[in-house]
């Protein structure tokens, strides 16, 4: 692995930086971001239209964004429905769709039922049996043919927290379809950018405590979709999970970012009180805060550290979310803490967006304890000396590579493995 940046990234976060400070918003910001830099097809092949490149660039990306809080339908295209549809689609699907989405003239949403995004995208729990989903039982969003060999499908149910998901003009829909006996999960298509939605759908913004990434509950009665893929027969989980990782190690560079920018403000107060010669209660804790302002900068630091070796071992993702989570929530308290005036903190401070960021992060993707946990038993962290496995997938599989503790494995050893190669939680865990 070279940890250094190309000199291609360096170009793409300095191009951007300059963009998102020379101001602007809304749509024609989106479609600045899409003509001079091609954001929204960053990770899409040159076929369809795309930049073709990889996670890294995207971890750049996203790491700006964070910082500036750049409201933008990025997340939520890019990062979540493009690769599903690349991965899933059929040629006729990713040619009709692909070069829209990375042109910025369609923008796309992914929605889960239960708002349970982090355990479809395989990050805090097996994503296939499809329970969260609905499980083939009453809840969830079930689907099922729409009759007359018209080869359409029905949805049936309700998403939740859905980020982007009142405007987009594609979702992709987790369901349920088979029954209990057959149960699978499929994604389909429904696309809402014509004149008029489609009958039986219904989508409300929700509050959300950012209001930089509005969130969303989409409801479906009977509304005509169709499948993503060619065989109703497959179910989505591995496709999903797939995609989890690649889009938790761009997650954790954005919560990055946004830690960066939270910091950057903490660190400005106290360096202008300190020229001004504000008066702290006593000299020793004036230097009590500068020395928590250094270690929230060395946690951030090993948090971006950890969210690029994800982009380039998507192995770690997991975890290294979870640490830039805690980083961006910790950067956004002390940021709070410390007002930037004389008086005390209030809603139009600007460190609050920061902290609603963060608690927009865990309420969509953590808490980070969960996200620890299954990493750790897909490590095999928690297998037994009965199970007697090493492995990657659920503990004691028997396959080589993940080892398990104390099994001496080569690849990527969880901690205490003794494994050589680089530890999964080892590299990342603060």
């Amino acid at each position: 692995m070279d940890a250094a940046f190309t000199a291609e990234q360096d170009e793409i976060r300095r191009t951007l930086r300059e963009l998102l400070d020379g101001g602007g918003e809304g749509d024609e910001l989106w479609h600045r971001l899409a003509r001079d830099l091609r954001l929204p097809g960053l990770g899409i092949p040159q076929e369809y239209g795309g930049a073709g490149r990889g996670t890294a660039e995207l971890a750049v990306v996203l790491e700006e964004t964070g910082r500036a809080l750049l409201p933008s339908p990025l997340l939520a295209t890019a990062v979540l429905a493009a690769p599903l549809i690349l991965a899933l689609g059929t040629e006729e699907q990713r040619a009709a769709l692909l070069p829209a989405v990375a042109a910025g003239d369609l923008t796309a949403a992914l929605a889960v039922p239960g708002g349970s995004l982090s355990t479809a995208l395989g990050l805090a729990g097996d994503p296939t049996g499809g329970s969260w989903a609905g499980g083939g039982r009453a809840g969830g969003v079930q689907a099922r043919p729409a009759g007359g060999g018209s080869g359409g499908w029905r949805l049936y149910g309700e998403a939740d927290r859905v980020p982007d998901g009142d405007l987009a003009g594609l979702l992709l829909v987790a369901a349920h379809a088979g029954g209990f006996p057959r149960s699978r999960t499929l994604l389909f298509l429904v696309r809402a950018d014509g004149p008029r939605p489609p009958a039986g759908l219904a989508r409300t913004r929700r509050t959300s405590p950012d209001p930089t990434r509005p969130l969303a509950r989409v409801q479906l009665r009977d509304t005509e979709a169709v499948l993503l893929g060619a065989d109703d027969t497959v179910d989505a989980g591995p496709a999903l999970a797939a995609a989890g990782r690649t889009a938790a190690a761009a997650l954790a560079a954005e919560a990055v970012g946004a830690a960066a920018g939270a910091l950057e403000r903490a660190a400005a107060y106290v360096a202008a009180r300190e020229r001004s010669g504000g008066s702290f209660p006593a000299s020793h804790a004036f230097q009590a805060e500068k020395h928590r302002i250094a270690e929230l900068y060395v946690r951030v630091r090993s948090a971006r550290s950890a969210a690029y070796f994800a982009a380039w071992d998507a192995e770690t993702a997991g975890l290294a979310l979870a640490q830039a989570l805690e980083a961006l929530r910790a950067a956004t308290a002390e940021a709070v803490r410390l007002p930037g005036d004389a008086g005390p903190p209030d809603r139009e401070h600007e460190a609050h967006p920061y902290a609603g960021r963060a608690a927009v992060g865990q309420l969509l993707l953590g808490p980070a304890h969960r996200l620890r946990d299954h990493a750790a038993r897909r490590s095999g962290l928690f297998a037994t000396a009965d199970d007697g496995g090493a492995g990657h997938g659920p503990a004691g599989d028997g396959s080589a590579g993940h080892g398990a503790p104390g099994s001496g494995s080569a690849g990527h050893g969880a901690p205490g493995s003794g494994g050589a190669g680089h530890g999964a939680a080892g590299q990342v865990a603060v």
